[in-house]
């Protein structure tokens, strides 16, 4: 089976003036369909470096990165733009909705970049968001929903197009502690469900719901453990 992620070998160096810093040394992995992996390390350690280039929101220095076996290190910033769309469901921490659209119109949003029609959009919308338990609460704007309910707009909303994988930026870091264990709660179902999810934190306890976790330190990978052993 083709991964669903395989990088070789990133490196990413940023200019700051005259210095230059070591983002990433080096890094390989791969990811296969299905997986939940959690990509952690403190802060600095080059996590969000690798979210980006793997998010097609970044070029890595050198190295190369496969998604669906399509060379991204090759593709142009439109083919880049289309990958982000079709293939990469994002989650960040901060839910990133458009606070005048409600939960259905932002659900939508991806689909309208991938030339979906409207009645198919409206249905697929209302269909993801029942999924994650928000079926009375579509015609909500942002402001008239809770953390946990906008973090689920946002999971709903990543998932709709039925990307490759999900990428969830430290999902659970503008929720209190119940919140925050209902969201990885439905990470787990959804993962169960068939989805590959990329769950970014520095939280070890967070960390631990994943079945694959994957330690930066300094831009490099340290360790990758799987539950039922070490992968490498």
């Amino acid at each position: 089976m083709t991964p669903v992620i395989e990088a070789k070998g990133l490196t990413k160096i940023y200019r700051m003036g005259e210095e230059q810093v070591h983002a990433l040394r080096g890094v390989s992995f791969s990811v296969e369909k299905q997986e939940f992996i959690a990509i952690m390390g403190p802060s600095g350690s080059g996590k969000s470096t690798l979210l980006h280039i793997i998010g097609c929101l970044d070029r890595p220095t050198s190295g190369q990165l496969l998604i669906d076996n399509q060379d991204v290190q090759r593709a142009t910033d439109n083919q880049l733009a289309e990958i982000r769309n079709r293939k990469v469901g994002f989650v960040f921490q901060t839910f990133n909705l458009l606070p005048k659209a409600t939960a259905l119109e932002n659900v939508e949003l991806p689909m309208i970049y991938a030339g979906v029609r409207r009645k198919e959009r409206r249905e697929r919308a209302a269909a993801v968001l029942e999924r994650v338990g928000l079926a009375d609460r579509m015609n909500h704007r942002p402001n008239e929903m809770s953390g946990g309910q906008r973090q689920r707009v946002a999971i709903a909303r990543a998932i709709v197009n039925e990307p490759a994988f999900i990428l969830a930026d430290e999902p659970t870091g503008a929720l209190d502690t119940k919140t925050g264990t209902q969201i990885l709660d439905l990470f787990e179902e959804l993962n169960a469900e068939g989805n590959t999810i990329i769950l970014i934190t520095h939280d070890p306890n967070i960390a631990a719901r994943a079945k694959r976790v994957i330690h930066l330190l300094d831009g490099l990978m340290v360790s990758d453990t799987a539950r039922n052993g070490v992968v490498s």
